[in-house]
């Protein structure tokens, strides 16, 4: 018959025996399920994430990567367990936002200076030229119908008026030659301008200065007549009454400009005038 009681001491011992074979059988498992070496050569990962869904970890809670680095996934890896550095996890990547770039301060203009002012000189009106003497000579007396040969009557008058203004400081004598309607633009024209011209060739024969003397020709375009003539007729040389309506148009204007010593010594200017003489019919 077997002894059934144990002594103590031999409790003690086969309580430690119990508790060191546990350990030891903890140990193997964990081994086996962290990292089963041999034909994977996988390894515990120190960068993995820890305790991250469907990939295989070790111990400390580290996935474990195969021999090519890999994460080792378990069996029940889905899509939805894709993490990083073990998966590329696609990102919606949002466009940097715009930079707002200040416009630049628009110059200040100044504003232009004001135009200097421009100094305008006032205008210088000349006074009028002293007249000496001023008349109009009809052609009656100077000149027959149609011709520019000065006739005796008209050398008289002509010899007077350099009486008249003989001793006076004479700057210049106008002649100026008009004549009728009658006859064209032309004729008249060309006529006025030789009657006025052989009254300054005269005047210079009997004592003007002949370079203060001008001539010039108006022809028919200076009427004095003006309405008084206009229902008389035809228009020629053989209607007497309208040839003598149109005497005052037949004429000869002399203008002597300068000065004139009066009684006392005093310069002056002196004017004369004479009216038309004659009234016959030349032209």
């Amino acid at each position: 018959m077997k002894n059934r009681f144990t002594p103590p001491s031999a409790q003690r011992l086969s309580t430690l025996a119990i508790a060191a074979a546990l350990a030891a059988f903890a140990g193997i498992a964990g081994a086996q399920t962290a990292a089963p070496t041999g034909a994977t050569g996988a390894s515990s990962a120190a960068g993995a994430p820890q305790a991250t869904p469907g990939y295989v970890r070790s111990a400390d809670g580290r996935v474990v990567l195969s021999g090519s680095g890999q994460c080792v996934r378990s069996g029940s890896w889905t899509a939805a367990n894709a993490a990083e550095p073990c998966e590329r996890v696609a990102r919606a990547e949002l466009p940097p936002p715009p930079v707002v770039v200040a416009p630049p301060p628009e110059p200040k203009l100044e504003p232009a200076p004001a135009p200097a002012p421009i100094a305008i000189a006032p205008a210088v009106v000349e006074p009028p030229r002293p007249v000496i003497q001023k008349l109009t000579l009809s052609t009656d007396v100077l000149f027959d119908f149609g011709k520019a040969e000065l006739k005796d009557s008209g050398k008289q008058r002509l010899d007077q008026l350099v009486s008249e203004i003989k001793g006076a400081d004479v700057d210049e004598i106008v002649a100026v030659g008009h004549a009728d309607r009658i006859a064209s633009d032309d004729y008249n024209q060309k006529l006025s301008e030789a009657r006025a011209q052989a009254v300054k060739d005269y005047l210079s024969q009997v004592g003007a200065k002949s370079n203060v003397i001008t001539a010039e020709g108006k022809g028919e375009s200076q009427p004095v007549t003006g309405e008084d003539c206009k229902k008389l007729g035809a228009e020629r040389a053989a209607n007497k009454k309208l040839v003598a309506c149109l005497q005052p148009d037949r004429r000869v204007e002399i203008e002597v400009l300068g000065s004139r010593t009066v009684a006392g010594g005093a310069p002056a200017a002196g004017t004369g005038s004479s009216a038309p003489a004659g009234s016959g019919t030349t032209r």
